[in-house]
């Protein structure tokens, strides 16, 4: 996200977020830009399982009675709900507690260790969890930690996204989820180069894409761990899972989801969901969608 244009950086949700307008000067950028930044902010302070104060761990304090949301949460969860049932459970929110065993339970402002004081049987899942549209309230059928680390992030880029669709070409980068809207600073779709999951400082592939997301998920040699919820071990069978769709919280959780399920599992998802994909395994075997729009 270089050249000229407007651009704005900070340390939000445990990872760095730019936010770049291509035509500098615009009446009012610097003020969507700040707005685009608020929505991450505070779907963080909603959403975020690190703070025993936010509204995801004052619900998971609550477990069986019925909890009246907000709209932020609700939205976040009834998405990862649909997600995790599409998926068959690969993909599954309930699985917070798990990512703490396993030593994801640090807050990134602080480096403080955050444990949870909830002890969820060793079965709970998506299935957990009950949704009253009508009341917009949660239940946790039983003790659990909900996370909503993909899904939070997602919905935050896609909120951003829409405080800056009236400049139409703009760009968001949240620690490499991305989402781009209209033209890059040369007037031509947006070039998004796929990192090599084996290979540092190398591309896998370099896609094209406008008004769309890209997000990615991947081991990058076993720094980063995806825990499949249906069997509690680690995902081996895929080295790198994209996505490309039409809003950055279904990218990223798809790509997580598709990473869970393995390459053609995978991949059929994706399809399914009407999105497109590159999945790369270990020895570098590569799945695709039919519409994958490479970069000539």
């Amino acid at each position: 996200m270089t050249g000229e244009g407007t651009s704005r950086t900070e340390t939000v949700m445990g990872t760095l977020v730019t936010v770049h307008v291509v035509r500098a000067g615009e009446d009012g950028v610097d003020e969507a830009i700040g707005h685009a930044f608020g929505w991450f902010h505070e779907i963080e302070s909603i959403c975020t399982r690190f703070d025993p104060r936010s509204e995801l761990m004052q619900l998971a304090a609550q477990a069986g009675v019925p909890v009246p949301a907000s709209a932020i949460l609700y939205e976040a969860l009834q998405f990862a709900l649909m997600v995790a049932e599409e998926s068959g459970g690969a993909f599954d929110p309930t699985i917070g507690h798990r990512m703490e065993a396993c030593g994801f339970n640090r807050e990134h402002r602080t480096g403080e260790i955050v444990r949870s004081t909830i002890s969820p049987a060793d079965d709970v899942s998506y299935r957990d969890v009950r949704l009253d549209p009508d009341r917009r309230t949660i239940t946790l059928l039983r003790p659990l930690t909900l996370d909503l680390g993909a899904v939070a992030k997602g919905l935050a880029i896609d909120a951003a996204a829409r405080e800056l669709e009236s400049y139409k070409d703009f760009a968001i980068d949240a620690g490499g989820d991305l989402y781009l809207g209209g033209l890059n600073p040369q007037g031509a779709p947006w070039s998004v180069g796929i990192r090599h999951p084996r290979l540092d400082n190398e591309l896998i592939d370099t896609l094209r894409v406008s008004n769309q997301a890209v997000c990615t998920s991947g081991d990058y040699e076993r720094r980063t761990h995806i825990l499949d919820p249906r069997t509690n071990t680690t995902s081996d069978a895929v080295a790198s899972a994209t996505v490309v769709a039409s809003g950055a919280m279904l990218a990223d959780t798809l790509a997580t989801a598709a990473f869970v399920l393995g390459p053609q599992d995978g991949i059929d998802l994706l399809t399914r969901m009407s999105v497109e994909g590159l999945i790369m395994t270990p020895d570098l075997k590569r799945y695709e969608t039919r519409g994958l729009c490479r970069a000539s």
